[in-house]
């Protein structure tokens, strides 16, 4: 999966990978992130970072639903520089869906994935990454969670 510099328009490689104990901390104390992560240790939580980096660039906490068969995104932040109109890196949370519907595919979930954004960020989600309205919240079902895999993660 590529990241991409929104300055240069240079793309580069990056990885996901669980987030470790030691990170918890790190991350409280960076001061780039406004959610307290630590809330979070109970939940699947994933990381993207550039290969060969340890800079954090964004995160993902995961709940499985196994009984309803799908993931459910309870939290999801790019680091404070990289969000919004002026950030510098680009399709951090874009390959963090993907990266979350491929592991409902994995999981026998047929790649349903659900979220409960807050309300100025509904439209965004279903634009950008073709969530649509599902009972209280947005979910994402099998064409969708496979459209975001190839765009994001090939």
């Amino acid at each position: 999966m590529k990241l991409i510099s929104m300055r240069s328009g240079e793309e580069t490689e990056a990885e996901i990978t669980e987030m470790e104990e030691e990170d918890h901390e790190r991350i409280a104390l960076s001061g780039r992130f406004a959610f307290d992560w630590r809330k979070e240790k109970g939940n699947l939580v994933y990381k993207i970072r550039f290969i060969g980096r340890e800079e954090i660039l964004g995160l993902i906490s995961l709940i499985d639903v196994p009984k309803e068969y799908r993931l459910h995104i309870n939290l999801i932040e790019s680091s404070i520089e990289n969000q919004g109109k002026n950030k510098l890196i680009g399709r951090i949370p874009g390959c963090l869906i993907a990266y979350t519907a491929r592991l409902a595919f994995y999981k026998g979930y047929a790649g349903f994935v659900s979220l409960r954004p807050k309300t100025e960020l509904i439209d965004h989600y279903i634009t950008a990454y073709g969530f649509r309205p599902q009972g209280i919240g947005l979910a994402i079902d099998q064409k969708a969670s496979q459209a975001l895999i190839l765009k994001y993660l090939s």
